[in-house]
C-alpha cells in the first residue's frame, strides 16, 4: 500500500444464520428462496462468477485494500477458497455421520495464520477454481434423502445439508459483493 497503514479488519462474530430465512440487505442474496433443485446449478454459477471476479481483480491490483481495515480481493479470494474447502468437508461429514458437531472455524485467525495478503496471486486462480469445482461435485452427488441430514456448529446452530448449502452459497455470493460492489441479482 502506498503510505497507508493496513490494519486487521474487525473480526466478524455475527451469527449469520438469519440469512436462511430472509434476504441479506447488504448483498441482496435470498438463500431461503432458492428451490432445492437449483442449489447445485447455483453453486456452479457462483463458482463461475468467482472465476470472472478474480480474473478482473488480477487486472487491477488484487493486493490493494479499498480501505486499510477491509480485505483486498486477494484476501477475499483466499477466504472464499477456504470456505469452499470447509463446505466440502462439512457436507461430507453430514452425509457420512449422524448429526456431527463441526469444530469451530475462526475465519479471522485463519486469515492471519495463512497470511492471505502475502499469498501469490498467481496461485489463487487454480486453487479457487479447484475448490469451487470440488464443492459443485460434492453437491451434485447428494442424494434426495441426504438433503435433510443434520450437523451442528460448535455454537449449537443446527444445519441440514440443504440449509448449510444455502448458508455457504450466501457467504460466497456476499463476498462477491464485497469485492465487486455489485448486489446479487
Amino acid at each position: 500500500m502506498t503510505g497507508e497503514q493496513q490494519t486487521q479488519p474487525e473480526p466478524d462474530d455475527k451469527d449469520w444464520t438469519w440469512v436462511l430465512v430472509r434476504r441479506c440487505d447488504e448483498c441482496g442474496f435470498a438463500a431461503g428462496e432458492v428451490p432445492r433443485h437449483d442449489l447445485v446449478s447455483l453453486a456452479a454459477d457462483v463458482g463461475r462468477q468467482w472465476d470472472a471476479t478474480w480474473a478482473a481483480a488480477v487486472e487491477a491490483d488484487p493486493t490493494r485494500r479499498p480501505r486499510p481495515a477491509v480485505w483486498s480481493p486477494l484476501e477475499y479470494a483466499c477466504h472464499v477458497r477456504d470456505v469452499y474447502d470447509l463446505a466440502v468437508f462439512r457436507t461430507a461429514l453430514m452425509r457420512e455421520q449422524d448429526d456431527p458437531v463441526f469444530a469451530n472455524w475462526d475465519q479471522d485467525a485463519t486469515a492471519l495464520e495463512s497470511d492471505y495478503g502475502s499469498t501469490d496471486p498467481a496461485a489463487v486462480a487454480p486453487a479457487l477454481a479447484s475448490s469451487a469445482r470440488a464443492y459443485e461435485r460434492a453437491l451434485a452427488t447428494v442424494r434426495d434423502e441426504e438433503w435433510t441430514r443434520p450437523g451442528r456448529r460448535s455454537n449449537g446452530s443446527v444445519f441440514t445439508v440443504d440449509s448449510f448449502t444455502r448458508y455457504v452459497l450466501h457467504d460466497l455470493a456476499h463476498h462477491l459483493t464485497d469485492v465487486t460492489g455489485a448486489r446479487w441479482s
